[in-house]
């Protein structure tokens, strides 16, 4: 019998919706002139000075406490200016996990010592974190961890192993890494911890990877004899598996899994307004997907309500991931065909760079996070088919 239960419909709060006109007006000028091409790369754009700027306004760390730097304003207050910057296409890569993921995380599950360390510091933008997830020759089988973290007599782990694809490595100060504290990877998610790795270290070697677009937003990273002390362990021993699902709840259930394209709608419904007349198939189109994302958004609120609320949705946070990422997808596609279906057209060179820059990287939407085929199989388990 299935325990899974659809989610009550949410709003944002009137003094959460109240942000969105200040974020707006900072955006329009903190981003004016900047190509249509760069901002739809939004997702990989780390830009530290402008995460500093967003924390100088009390924009990050907004679902954190007072006492530990934060806004205290809760997760609708994150949802709205997440909202703003990915629409305008706002470089949000350097603070994006950090303030998204790592930071709750550390609230939750960290000793008091390290809320009190770290939260200030993510809130004040001096520190960013990135994530290690992800190994080689492993996929999406994130319980395959091979990556050792072993005690030491005097209570520290010495750590061994390599991470991939890990998002903006070279500009962030920590990582916190699923690794194996005990047993072997064939003990699937028993002997699972996590821990926080400062990267400034001679013991760590991050080596770029280039994207398709020549982007360097990825990188492996290995760790050779890295000794860590015995509190960079966060929440218990053991317990890694319960909290790194914990985390992924907040990184599938944001509006970043339903807005990646939508530089690329907003450049392409500005050259339709430029056009004498619009096809049928045009205006479908837009009523299509001016749909589609009104239904994707309202299941990301009612998430973000779960979260709010204490709980830890996760398979509703993998079914939005899921669905959001198809529609991310199909958006390029989408458009690409709209503009092909008019020959006569004369679509400007803007327009046609972030297509194609969108369309490349398209088919990585559906992979960070976590594949789509591993997404539905905690769908399907979720929903008692399997």
């Amino acid at each position: 019998m299935s325990s899974f239960a659809p989610l009550p419909y949410a709003t944002i709060p009137a003094e959460d919706e109240s942000l969105r006109a200040e974020v707006k007006a900072f955006l329009a000028e903190a981003l004016a002139g900047m190509p249509a091409e760069k901002r739809a790369r939004s997702w990989v754009g780390a830009d530290p000075a402008f995460s500093r700027a967003l924390a100088k306004r009390g924009w990050l760390g907004l679902s954190l406490p007072k006492r530990y730097g934060g806004a205290e304003r809760g997760f609708f207050a994150r949802f709205v200016i997440a909202e703003e910057l990915l629409a305008a296409g706002a470089p949000v890569a350097a603070h994006w996990i950090t303030d998204r993921q790592s930071g709750p995380l550390i609230l939750r599950y960290g000793a008091e010592a390290q809320r009190q360390f770290y939260l200030p510091k993510i809130c004040a933008g001096e520190i960013f974190f990135c994530i290690g997830m992800s190994e080689p020759n492993s996929g999406s089988d994130l319980a395959s961890v091979r990556t050792r973290a072993e005690r030491q007599p005097d209570g520290s782990f010495r750590l061994n192993g390599r991470k991939i694809w890990t998002s903006n490595a070279a500009v962030c100060d920590y990582m916190i890494a699923l690794v194996r504290t005990s047993g072997v990877p064939e003990d699937r998610h028993k002997g699972l911890s996590q821990v926080i790795i400062p990267l400034k270290q001679e013991a760590i070697t991050i080596r770029p990877i280039r994207d398709l677009a020549g982007d360097a937003h990825f990188a492996e990273v290995t760790f050779d004899d890295v000794i860590l002390p015995a509190d960079a362990l966060i929440g218990e021993e053991g317990a890694g598996w319960e909290q790194v699902n914990a985390e992924l709840a907040f990184e599938r259930s944001g509006p970043e899994r339903i807005l990646s394209s939508m530089v690329l709608v907003d450049t392409w419904l500005a050259y339709l307004k430029s056009l004498p007349k619009l096809s049928t198939d045009d205006v479908i189109l837009v009523g299509r997907l001016a749909a589609h994302l009104a239904s994707l958004r309202a299941l990301s609120l009612s998430v973000t309500a779960s979260l709010a609320a204490g709980e830890s949705p996760v398979v509703h946070a993998a079914l939005l991931k899921d669905l959001g990422t198809t529609y991310e997808q199909m958006i390029p596609q989408a458009v690409a065909a709209a503009i092909a279906a008019d020959p006569e057209g004369d679509p400007p060179g803007e327009l046609m760079r972030t297509l194609a820059y969108t369309m490349g990287m398209s088919p990585s939407f559906s992979l960070r996070g976590g594949t789509r085929e591993i997404l539905r199989g905690m769908i399907a388990r979720g929903i008692g088919l399997r």
